[in-house]
């Protein structure tokens, strides 16, 4: 297990090669297209041991992947929104995913658990403190705010009402979150978000909703954030109030988000992990994995994939993707290579 190619969001392939890769290649991109096996050893340059398929929240675009010869891993992050994920998941080896409560949506006598690793969020190395920047907004809310949010916009809309210190912007969080006194989050979904290790990563006291899917696991509210019942906006007024109060306890949550992100919870974190997790796998005869993963390709087609390909060739536009996901329902997309 020594090379490795990571196509779609480069989440924290980054901070792989630290940890023992002698070869990792990421390539995302931002055009509709699907890649087959040839095209994937072309942007590489080399013969992958590990295939990374990680979510860019849009259509599937690693196509005929139940027949691919190395070990292949898929990394979920928007199943939230994304129903199709679970299934198309079935046709790796190996899954991560960020969301705990979805795990057994994952999990199936063709994924089982001991190849399914829960991976939450997390904050990158450049989410840090700037201490030179002024905290001028009592409330800061950094993110979109528009008709594809309808309940965040209703929630902001009415706490501002009660809240005249808030301040809703877009912009680079970086710079923003060291100008508030306390950084609101809001999770449309009810997903654990990236922003709630980004506020904290940079160093901010965090006020958001007590989501599920692990927030809890992984962090204390009052001591490394402070929660608010989701969607009540006297709930969150009433804790944004308390800490404007008393800003001795902002300095101190905001101190104690920080050492708990830079202990457990930032990129390099979820490298190793992912690391340690793929060489307990490796150490379990890979190639019997693969082999056995490649004689059911026509069964996982069949019963996983197929429904999700003709699905997206209904709903894509253009005809080249649309003939793709047809070709890969019937097995016949991108053997060539193989």
């Amino acid at each position: 297990m020594q090379n490795l190619l990571w196509i779609g969001s480069p989440f924290f392939c980054g901070e792989l090669q630290p940890c023992g890769w002698t070869k990792v290649a990421l390539h995302n991109f931002e055009d509709a297209r699907v890649f087959c096996w040839e095209e994937l050893v072309h942007l590489a340059g080399f013969t992958p041991d590990v295939l990374v398929v990680a979510d860019k929240s849009r259509p599937p675009f690693v196509l005929g992947v139940e027949h691919f010869p190395c070990l292949t891993v898929f990394y979920s992050v928007d199943s939230h929104i994304h129903s199709w994920q679970p299934r198309y998941a079935q046709a790796f080896d190996v899954c991560l995913f960020s969301l705990l409560d979805h795990r057994e949506r994952f999990v199936t006598a063709t994924l089982p658990p001991e190849r399914v690793l829960w991976s939450p969020p997390f904050a990158k190395s450049a989410d840090r403190p700037d201490e030179a920047q002024s905290r001028i907004w009592d409330c800061l809310f950094v993110g979109t705010v528009n008709d594809n949010t309808p309940r965040r916009a209703a929630f902001l809309q009415e706490l501002g009402k009660r809240l005249p210190g808030l301040h809703c912007t877009r912009g680079d969080y970086r710079e923003l979150y060291p100008r508030g006194r306390v950084i609101l989050n809001y999770s449309e979904h009810g997903d654990l978000n990236f922003r709630v290790f980004e506020a904290m990563g940079c160093g901010a006291c965090l006020v958001t909703p007590r989501v599920r899917h692990g927030l809890t696991q992984l962090f204390v509210d009052g001591e490394h954030l402070v929660g608010y019942a989701p969607d009540n906006v006297g709930d969150a007024l009433y804790r944004i109030d308390f800490l404007l109060k008393n800003p001795d306890i902002i300095r101190h949550i905001r101190a104690a988000a920080l050492e708990k992100i830079d202990a457990e919870h930032r990129a390099r974190h979820r490298a190793q992990a992912f690391t340690d997790f793929l060489c307990d796998i490796w150490m379990q005869d890979p190639v019997s994995l693969v082999a056995a993963r490649r004689g059911r390709a026509g069964e996982i087609r069949e019963t996983c994939l197929k429904l999700v390909y003709l699905l997206w060739a209904h709903d894509v536009t253009q005809p080249t993707l649309k003939e793709a996901y047809l070709a890969a329902s019937r097995g016949d997309f991108g053997l060539a290579g193989i």
